[in-house]
């Protein structure tokens, strides 16, 4: 049996595996941080072997609970994820795997590397409403990339930012991304029609590109949590952030929506800001509109479980959607999806997957759309 980890997203370290039985495993923390729970490993030689493996220091992850009841992905072609039964016991992340073919890769979540990602931006651009601009260079020398879709006319448009994938390792956010892209790319549909008719989408579909190279959880190089980095991001420590902010003060914000996933609970939800001290009724008003759309239009979403809110003058500063809106006046949300499978809508095969990702992500345009054509928006 051999173990391997050296491409783009890697994470695992081998304890032990001279015995088929007994092949023990730990999760290699975020460079310059505590946070562990991503892990992304290849086994081959094992085919046809009956082999138990143990993550020894599941216990001690970011989210332990995002363990229980979760079943582990693996794939033989790294386009296929599938879901496998995985057991937490004595704080060990524990399941048993007979490979049928030579070589199986098992992940946290079904990955997805930085060549997929350079291909989508650069197939967006290939049409004619999409603009790609590079905002700068990360810490690790990484292009951070930017797109816009935008249709030439003399409406006073609004300014619609879309970013994912701030905690490198929820990589559905990816999935979610490349799925609004998709979309936004098809000019006879007539959802991007009317969205760009009455504004610009910018959408930024990768914010950690070092972090998801190097294998993290939720960190960038500098074992920075992005979305703790808002009210005072640096060029030393989260350039990601101090670009992205700067490009949303170029243009103005309307509307935010910041993708991510969540490793505990077995939901698709969202979080809004009702921690800012001026929150209101009219901010109460968008936002329970936006999601009361988006639950008509997915059986995935749903709003009765999530993050509690917060009190009125308790809100983080020096999180995306808190800071945004309190700078730009505008509704900004946070979309969370499960790293497990959804409860009410479970998939016994994949659990939540890049394709149930992608669903969502049509549905959010969607009710971006009627939120617009609401009058609601600022």
């Amino acid at each position: 049996m051999d173990i391997s980890t050296e491409f783009d997203g890697g994470n695992i370290e081998v304890v032990d595996a001279s015995d088929d039985q007994n092949v023990q495993l730990k999760i290699r923390p975020d460079n310059q941080s505590e946070f562990y729970q991503w892990f992304f490993f290849r086994v081959s030689g094992s085919k046809g072997q009956a082999c138990r493996y143990r993550v020894l220091n599941a216990q001690g992850a970011a989210y332990p609970d995002g363990f229980r009841n979760y079943r582990i992905c693996y794939s033989y072609d790294r386009e296929e994820w599938l879901r496998h039964p995985t057991d937490l016991n004595d704080g060990e992340l524990v399941f048993e795997f007979t490979a049928k073919q030579d070589s199986v890769y098992f992940a946290y979540f079904a990955p997805y590397p930085m060549e997929r990602h350079h291909k989508l931006v650069a197939r967006a651009q290939s049409v004619e409403h999409c603009a790609l601009r590079r905002l700068g260079s990360t810490l690790d020398g990484q292009d951070l990339d930017q797109l816009t879709f935008s249709l030439p006319n003399s409406n006073t448009k609004k300014q619609c930012w879309i970013i994912a994938r701030q905690h490198p390792g929820e990589t559905m956010a990816e999935w979610w991304m490349e799925a609004c892209v998709h979309k936004l790319m098809d000019s006879s549909s007539e959802l991007t029609q009317a969205l760009l008719e009455n504004c610009d989408l910018h959408l930024v579909p990768n914010m950690n590109p070092d972090g998801s190279r190097r294998g993290h959880l939720r960190t960038n190089a500098a074992g920075r949590n992005l979305n703790r980095e808002w009210a005072e991001p640096s060029m030393d420590a989260s350039p990601e952030v101090f670009l992205v902010k700067q490009a949303m003060a170029q243009t103005g914000v309307d509307f935010l929506l910041d993708v991510h996933g969540d490793e505990a609970l077995p939901y698709c939800f969202i979080a809004g800001t009702e921690g800012l001290r001026d929150w209101g009724a009219k901010q109460q008003q968008q936002l329970d509109f936006y999601k009361n759309v988006l639950v008509e239009l997915n059986a995935d979403f749903q709003t009765k479980e999530g993050y509690p809110a917060k009190p009125p003058g308790t809100a983080n500063l020096t999180m995306s959607t808190a800071q945004t809106a309190a700078n730009h006046n505008c509704l900004a949300m946070t979309l969370e999806m499960p790293f497990k499978d959804t409860t009410a809508t479970p998939d016994e095969t994949y659990g939540w997957s890049p394709e149930r990702s992608g669903r969502l992500a049509v549905s959010c345009l969607q009710a971006l759309g009627a939120y617009i054509e609401s009058g609601l928006m600022n």
